[in-house]
């Protein structure tokens, strides 16, 4: 704590002070609008806390300087004059540039303000005072700055839950707008594990990682879920690659890309039930879209990994005709020798080749590799327990 002047020693100086209290609040608002670009810029109302804010200060000096050295410390309650507002409207260097013009016409206003013989104590006294006013302000955006922290490590959890649960697109919007989401097409969900500890320090190594990936970012914390809603990647995948920094151990589910924030609801739930269900597949690459763990998802029970397989990847099959399922049983039978499946058909193995191909180019999922093959044949069992 600063040690400066008891009120005593400087009576005669603090009447002038006082006195004074207005026109150096006055001298001080004409002169940031002379030094200050920004300032000049800067509404009506915002021009008027500001100089609520010199007065108070000027007050404030005034109550210091009368205190005993032991107790003189400067209350944060000096920015109290302004609403809590313009700590968003206003950054930490602004406010000091600003305490420090009022302080620079303090100065100048010594040898008017300071009785005789006080100069060099009321000098000295303004100095220390503007240190601790500066100080002040640094608690203030502090405290700002993690009430803000928190408010919106919330409001994204609130979103993310959203998403989970499919609320309205309303709902969505305005929890969104109200983070600054831009929503910026693709959207996509990722889901993987939490490295744990604080919420708000794992979610500043996400958006750390995203400020240097240059994409937009959701996220929140669910039990040891991570879950983070990615906007604006063409390749939400690649994009995910680049923040697995921010998960922890195992495996990391990016869901299919759609156009808007308040489509993202079935990507969130891909992305869930294929993190659920990726344990089943030891050698699923970090991360792993949820369209390559249908069979998994199907297994572990996803209402919807199934409709994919029924109605997207059988239902292609049926409705593209030429003997493709057909095939696909003959070859699958034959465990994928070509040779004796072209016989098992009756045709030659090219046109069974052929088939294949076709296959392929009907469902994107290629006979011929391993993966693939159980994706096809899960397809095709479900379809015969469903029929279309």
């Amino acid at each position: 704590m600063a040690d400066g002047p008891a009120g005593g020693e400087l009576a005669a100086t603090l009447r002038r002070i006082e006195r004074s209290a207005g026109a150096l609040a006055t001298a001080s608002v004409s002169r940031m609008d002379e030094v200050l670009p920004w300032f000049r810029e800067l509404p009506a109302d915002q021009r008027a806390w500001v100089m609520l804010v010199a007065q108070a200060g000027v007050r404030s000096l005034v109550e210091w300087l009368r205190r005993p050295a032991a107790e003189q410390e400067v209350s944060d309650e000096v920015f109290d004059a302004a609403p809590r507002a313009m700590a968003r409207s206003l950054n930490l260097q602004q406010t000091v540039q600003l305490i420090k013009v009022t302080i620079d016409v303090v100065e100048e206003q010594v040898p008017h303000l300071a009785a005789p013989g006080e100069e060099a104590a009321l000098r000295e006294a303004v100095l220390t005072f503007s240190r601790e006013v500066a100080f002040a302000a640094a608690r203030v955006y502090a405290r700002a700055a993690e009430s803000r922290g928190a408010w919106d490590a919330r409001l994204q959890a609130l979103l993310v839950d959203a998403l989970l649960r499919g609320d309205s697109s309303d709902v969505l919007a305005s929890r969104a707008a109200a983070l600054g989401w831009a929503d910026t097409p693709p959207v996509a969900v990722a889901v993987g594990r939490s490295p744990g500890g604080e919420t708000a320090a794992v979610l500043h190594t996400v958006y750390r990682a995203a400020r240097r990936t240059g994409v937009e970012v959701l996220g929140g914390v669910h039990g040891d879920r991570l879950v983070v809603v990615l906007g604006g990647a063409d390749d939400p995948l690649a994009a995910t690659e680049k923040l697995l920094v921010g998960f922890g151990d195992g495996p990391v589910v990016v869901g299919p890309a759609v156009p808007r924030l308040d489509e993202a609801t079935g990507s969130a739930r891909a992305a869930m039930a294929g993190y659920r269900a990726a344990p089943a597949w030891s050698a699923a690459p970090r991360p792993v879209p949820a369209a390559s763990l249908l069979p998994e998802r199907v297994l572990a029970g996803d209402p919807e990994a199934r409709r994919i397989l029924r109605q997207e990847v059988y239902g292609s099959l049926v409705r593209a005709g030429g003997e493709l399922v057909e095939t696909l049983d003959a070859f699958f039978a034959a465990a994928g020798v070509l040779e004796s499946a072209a016989r098992s058909l009756y045709v030659h193995p090219n046109t069974v080749r052929y088939r294949l191909r076709r296959v392929t180019d009907t469902t994107g999922f290629a006979p011929l590799v391993a993966r693939d093959g159980y994706v096809l044949r899960l397809a095709l069992t479900i379809g015969r327990l469903d029929p279309l």
